[in-house]
């Protein structure tokens, strides 16, 4: 799209940064990219909470306007087990939650973090304050998974991203299916990281849970720019057919949300801006995003705008 029609789609929170590690009740290093759902009429969010041995755990939040007003639980709600789950080796992190209504519960998609490497675990729950969980349930090098918060076709369907460390194919979001949400196969790549100079070439990962409208399913995904300077990490959109979510339909050419403010630009990992959720609320989609690894922030944007200028660009 034409520099001159491009306009900023998300606006940011006034109180941003919306949660720090000082407004934890316990002691710890930073606070990011937390997962997000509705329960109980209040926004929640899991948040990756990282300790001074710089390892993380989950820890719930919550709010009754999404914004202010946390209440955040006092001690890990997931935290690493690893006398149980020995790929909880250095930590729990980066959830992302999806309701799924056939089964009543939330399923929540997390990286464990193990001697071999991140990969993919999942734990369920009805309540956050009890998780069953179901252990790995993709091998590493493998991370930024999310689930459709329904079967599609008869099968549990995840989004996710392998990454093949020293290949020179790059990584690229890939889907797996599965009957019984442990045990996932015939994996395929659906959005491949560009080539060259663009802002998600080489690398990109899922970032958002998908999220259903009358286009598609929309997801957020990043894009990891290489600089002399360092990384970048910026967000593009797109979406999946309803039926074939293995199809892409449309999909950003620019990046639709990069680090810009003090608190993105500044902190453990500078130049991030990272969301692990979203919330459509009405006609507003509030995007949830650790800033810098550091802190949590709050976007917002009109959803219909989002849909108009994603509708521009259908993939060829």
């Amino acid at each position: 799209m034409p520099n001159s029609e491009h306009r900023e789609l998300f606006s940011r929170n006034e109180n941003n940064p919306i949660i720090t590690y000082k407004d934890l009740p316990y002691r710890a290093n930073s606070v990011f990219n937390a997962g997000v759902t509705e329960f109980e009429n209040e926004t929640l969010l899991l948040l990756r909470v990282e300790d001074y041995r710089g390892q993380s755990h989950l820890t719930v939040a919550r709010s009754k306007d999404g914004i202010s007003n946390w209440r955040i639980e006092e001690k890990p709600s997931i935290a690493p087990d690893p006398s149980n789950f020995p790929e909880d080796k250095w930590g729990v992190e980066d959830p992302r939650i999806s309701y799924l209504e056939e089964i009543g519960k939330y399923a929540i998609t997390f990286v464990s973090y193990s001697e071999k490497g991140p990969l993919v675990s999942l734990a369920l729950t009805k309540d956050f304050k009890s998780f069953e969980r179901k252990g790995a349930v993709l091998p590493p090098n493998d991370k930024d998974a999310a689930l459709f918060p329904k079967k599609i076709n008869g099968e549990w369907v995840m989004l996710h991203r392998p990454y093949p460390g020293d290949a020179d194919d790059g990584a690229h979001v890939h889907i797996s299916y599965s009957s019984d949400l442990v045990n996932w196969d015939r994996r395929k790549i659906i959005l491949k990281a560009r080539d060259g100079g663009w802002w998600d070439a080489k690398k990109i990962g899922l970032n958002t849970q998908p999220l259903p409208t009358e286009h598609g399913w929309l997801i957020s995904y990043h894009g990891v720019r290489q600089t002399c300077a360092g990384c970048i990490y910026r967000l593009g959109l797109a979406l999946l057919d309803t039926e074939n979510p293995e199809i892409v339909t449309h999909r950003s050419e620019e990046w639709v949300f990069g680090p810009k403010e003090s608190y993105e630009l500044q902190g453990d990992v500078g130049n991030v801006v990272f969301p692990c959720g979203w919330l459509k609320k009405d006609n507003e989609l509030r995007l949830y995003y650790g800033a810098a690894d550091t802190s949590i922030a709050l976007a917002t944007a009109k959803f219909d705008e989002v849909l108009e200028q994603l509708l521009l660009n259908p993939v060829d």
